[in-house]
């Protein structure tokens, strides 16, 4: 039995939720998300607050139960507070900076790279730090992930990007005799 699954969401005042078939839709004061939840899992409104429980009690639906009260509660979350992702430039000469929506890069390469923005994220930027806000806590890591693979972190000398809160373990060069 899922112990996160068995926890009912209470939907906070200010955010509407709608359950049609399969779909979930979330209305709140940032914006509005929908998503499609899995047949295994069944979602019901009963007392301001969101219930899920198995559509049967196979190993695939007991899987899902808890992914989908999360999945949901993520998206209450993010239509209340929003989901931000904060990103660090090392490295000598690498800079960053916004235009329009899009985020463009200098990080070594003989070109600037371009990050466009998905529908729903948007990009600040503050001398080598990068902040990917959004509504949806996926979509907001996805971006950031990308934003990472541009230029990943090296190890010798901790150039890359990495996000602010990762610790890079360095390692020693090679020695001279």
């Amino acid at each position: 039995m899922s112990r996160i699954g068995k926890k009912p969401i209470k939907i906070v005042d200010g955010v509407e939720v709608k359950i049609e078939n399969s779909l979930v839709t979330v209305k709140g004061p940032k914006g509005t998300l929908t998503r499609t939840i899995l047949s295994e899992v069944i979602a019901e409104i009963k007392d301001g607050e969101i219930h899920f429980t198995p559509r049967n009690h196979d190993k695939k639906s007991l899987a899902f139960w808890g992914l989908t009260r999360t999945l949901v509660s993520n998206m209450i979350d993010g239509v209340v507070n929003g989901y931000e992702k904060k990103l660090e430039i090392n490295g000598v000469g690498f800079k960053c900076k916004v235009e329009g929506t899009d985020l463009v890069l200098d990080v070594g390469y003989s070109h600037q790279v371009k990050v466009n923005a998905p529908e729903g994220i948007t990009f600040t930027t503050e001398k080598n730090s990068i902040t990917v806000k959004g509504i949806d806590k996926e979509l907001v890591g996805q971006v950031s992930a990308g934003i990472r693979r541009v230029k990943p972190p090296e190890p010798y000398k901790g150039k890359g990007i990495k996000y602010s809160t990762e610790v890079i373990r360095r390692k020693v060069g090679k020695k001279t005799a």
